[in-house]
């Protein structure tokens, strides 16, 4: 959903740490499940997944247990009821409207400086506004493993992740877990709401 202006070489992802790219696999896995359906095979890799005893690692095994047991068009149909509906679905994943009640307004246009600023810019043909919760993730896994240029220094992700994520896309995931809609995206929000719980509090040490 967006692209940065300038390639990153392959031999630098080596340089990034090894919890840095676990933390940009996690971005990726939410902008995955919430920029489209997932397909069959991306239902059998997360079934595949494997977590450990903390509250993420439970969220993240809830999450392979539910997409082994789900299927394509289920999810299809899940994800349509949740964000799209017949006129607007159950939930409204972008930043504008939950920190003010509409599209299109000062956060998005504070978000377009910001990535104009990092060199990032929406992919061509892409009709949602960049605050889409999918392509904020998806900027956050750049920046941190440094898709879009060089990985930005911990302060730059802080100062980005607390502004255009940390000031709304928790409340989005309660609300996932939360909706009618809900079953395998009730368990991406349980990853999701878990996941910046552990952002939060490591950007709260830098």
């Amino acid at each position: 959903m967006v692209q940065g202006q300038a390639a990153r070489m392959s031999d630098e992802v080596d340089a990034v740490l090894p919890e840095d790219l676990l933390r940009a696999q996690g971005y990726r896995l939410l902008a995955r499940f919430l920029s489209a359906p997932p397909s069959a095979d991306e239902l059998t890799a997360a079934g595949a997944l494997v977590g450990d005893e903390s509250e993420f690692g439970a969220a993240i095994t809830a999450l392979s247990r539910i997409s082994a047991r789900s299927n394509a068009a289920a999810a299809a149909e899940e994800y349509q009821t949740l964000f799209i509906g017949l006129t607007r679905g159950e939930l409204v994943p972008y930043g504008s409207f939950y920190l003010t009640g509409f599209l299109h307004e000062k956060p998005l246009a504070k978000l377009r400086q910001d990535m104009e600023r990092l060199g990032v810019a929406r992919e061509e043909g892409v009709p949602d506004p960049e605050d889409h919760i999918a392509s904020l993730c998806e900027m956050m896994a750049g920046f941190i493993d440094g898709t879009f240029g060089e990985p930005l220094p911990l302060a730059e992700q802080k100062r980005f992740f607390t502004t255009h994520i940390g000031s709304w896309a928790p409340v989005f995931f309660r609300d996932l877990e939360a909706a009618k809609a809900s079953i395998v995206y009730a368990a991406v929000g349980s990853v999701g709401r878990t996941f910046l719980d552990i952002e939060e509090g490591a950007f709260a040490m830098v």
